[in-house]
């Protein structure tokens, strides 16, 4: 029987895509208290974006491998090397030794809409051919992860079957765009998956291909969300935003005039509800760039210039 329309642009946008998916094994060693040092192995998937050999998958796909191979659709087996790494975005570069390698495109994953098409490919369950690919629709945008603190934000929903082994494969679209880059999948749940979209993948692949690693503007602040419970029990006179529970001694915010017990409520234009929206908003400025943040004290509004700087290394050492 002769293709339907959408059945050809399906199949024509997988054709497409899947030459760049490949899977990922990777090796970390752990140590046992009874055998020593223990190889404990893993699987994912990645995509080629680079047709010299650069690679994107998750984070914790290669998180402390001391080996990673990269399988190709073509029936190679490479070394690669990881080039850098983002816990808090769960993003990662590997590369291989190779050249005029298939390579996808990244989409525009601003604007996706509810209801769009999309394919999940990937090495799902380690099943040995071709990557598998299910497909779905999007399903919700701008999703924090369940269970996660507040650095997986603004995730893709989808309802295409993610599994097992399909981590750091791609999200694609009718097009065979690379809309996102799947990172998780709900135990239990009936179609509930989520992908990193592809402008956070551009901004981390940016950051990592300039300085090795990403870079992150630093307040030197810690709070509390704010809500109608919070603001009851304290007295408080904003209903949202977040309370400076420390500020950091010669950080960009105390140097600004923020202090213990000032209530966050606004970034620019950017209202600010919880530490969420704060580290959000934070992410689309760079180092050196100055912010106007809105803090409300003793029931009065103010507002406070900051010049931003980089988290220092000491302070990223102890997250690890």
């Amino acid at each position: 029987m002769p293709l339907t329309g959408l059945e050809s642009q399906v199949t024509g946008a997988i054709e497409k895509l899947s030459e760049s998916v490949v899977g990922i094994d990777s090796t970390k060693l752990t140590r046992d208290s009874r055998f020593g040092l223990v190889p404990i192995e893993g699987q994912g998937s990645g995509v080629i974006i680079d047709p010299s050999g650069t690679i994107v998958t998750n984070h914790h796909v290669i998180d402390d491998a001391s080996k990673v191979q990269v399988h190709l659709k073509d029936g190679r087996t490479l070394v690669g090397e990881v080039i850098g790494s983002d816990a808090a975005t769960d993003i990662a570069l590997v590369r291989v030794k190779a050249e005029n390698l298939p390579s996808a495109a990244l989409g525009d994953s601003e604007s996706l809409k509810v209801g769009q098409f999309v394919l999940a490919i990937g090495n799902a369950l380690g099943l040995p051919g071709a990557p598998t690919v299910s497909m779905g629709v999007i399903s919700a945008l701008g999703r924090p992860l369940p269970g996660t603190d507040f650095v997986l934000e603004g995730l893709v929903q989808t309802d295409a079957a993610i599994n097992p082994g399909n981590s750091g494969g791609p999200l694609a679209d009718l097009d065979g765009r690379v809309i996102g880059i799947n990172t998780a999948m709900i135990p239990f749940a009936q179609g509930v998956g989520f992908a990193i979209p592809s402008d956070t993948i551009k901004r981390i692949i940016d950051q990592i291909s300039k300085n090795g690693r990403v870079v992150r503007p630093w307040l030197g602040i810690s709070g509390l969300d704010v809500n109608p419970s919070i603001a009851r029990r304290y007295g408080l006179s904003v209903e949202s935003g977040v309370l400076l529970a420390e500020v950091m001694r010669d950080s960009p915010a105390h140097a600004a005039g923020l202090r213990e017990g000032d209530i966050v409520v606004g970034i620019g234009e950017t209202k600010v509800e919880q530490m969420k929206g704060l580290v959000t908003a934070l992410s689309r400025s760079a180092i050196g760039d100055r912010v106007t943040m809105s803090f409300v004290r003793t029931g009065t509004t103010y507002e406070a210039d900051i010049r931003l700087a980089e988290t220092p290394t000491p302070l990223l050492t102890r997250r690890r």
